[in-house]
């Protein structure tokens, strides 16, 4: 692959570590000749001279964006890039660190990335949709998870789930995740749903605390359309977000339809990088220790 020339940098706010590794980052980039523009939202407390423009006007501009931080702030900045196509490499600055892979100490990597030397995953997105009058009135793209749960009430909520148009359950609990395979190390792990490798086309509908045994997470297809009916008398008692940072408001008819984004995260990761051993490493497995 081609290098890249023209990239952006973002990070988490208010994080002196990710300041510092922007700033090295910057000087890297330009000392190698190449274009840098900061995210706006960062770019107060930096000490450099790349210029700022918010990301959502350089996403149209760059041919690679570098988010420094956690899973959270890639998650961000993914929503905002996916739709021009703009690959995402994540340094990580943060805890877990599913997505952000490349250690802020291996700038050699960053730099073999920044050569052409380079792997490239795309990655399965959702779109949630409120219908009213079997119209669109509202619509949020989602990397991880679309989820509806109960708020403000101590007792579970009722809803349907529709699949291509054919009903699927009428559940009893506190919600229910929708999750694309890289959303199932996040939330949907913690609900009990299955781990689904980030190259599979499907979703999986995990549930949350239900009130029935019978009620297990369920894997579909990707090309399926999801549609989640509230109850009338629940509408004010649901709660519904994707990735944990974009709120959606349901409409009068209680009803939300969950499909397959037109676009897909390119994710990359620096040579040599496997799946599984970021699985090993996250999650423990096999060292004896109890997972973070």
């Amino acid at each position: 692959m081609q290098p890249f020339q023209r990239i952006a940098i973002t990070g988490k706010p208010d994080d002196q570590a990710v300041i510092e590794t922007i700033e090295r980052l910057v000087d890297m980039l330009e000392q190698g000749g190449r274009t840098v523009f900061v995210d706006t939202i960062i770019s107060a407390p930096l000490q450099t001279n790349a210029p700022a423009k918010a990301l959502t006007a350089l996403a149209s501009d760059i041919d690679l964006l570098i988010v420094v931080g956690g899973d959270g702030t890639l998650l961000h900045a993914a929503r905002v890039v996916a739709a021009h196509d703009v690959p995402v490499l994540g340094v990580n600055r943060g805890r877990l660190g599913f997505l952000v892979d490349v250690s802020p100490d291996r700038f050699d990597e960053i730099e073999a990335v920044i050569g052409g030397e380079m792997i490239i995953d795309e990655r399965l997105m959702l779109e949630a949709r409120i219908i009213e009058n079997d119209q669109v009135i509202a619509r949020s793209p989602a990397l991880n998870e679309v989820v509806f749960q109960k708020w403000n009430t101590s007792r579970m909520i009722e809803f349907e789930t529709w699949i291509n148009d054919e009903p699927c359950n009428r559940h009893r609990s506190d919600g229910l995740i929708v999750s694309t395979p890289t959303g199932s190390t996040a939330y949907a792990l913690s609900g009990g749903g299955p781990l689904m490798h980030p190259g599979l086309d499907a979703m999986a509908l995990v549930p949350i605390c239900p009130h029935t045994l019978s009620n297990r997470p369920l894997v579909i297809s990707a090309t399926s359309r999801v549609e989640v009916r509230m109850r009338q008398e629940e509408i004010e008692q649901v709660h519904l977000s994707c990735d944990g940072q974009t709120d959606l408001s349901l409409g009068p008819d209680g009803r939300v339809e969950i499909v397959a984004s037109p676009h897909r995260l390119r994710l990359v990761h620096p040579p040599g990088h496997r799946y599984f051993d970021i699985l090993r490493a996250k999650l423990r497995w096999g060292d004896g220790t109890p997972p973070c």
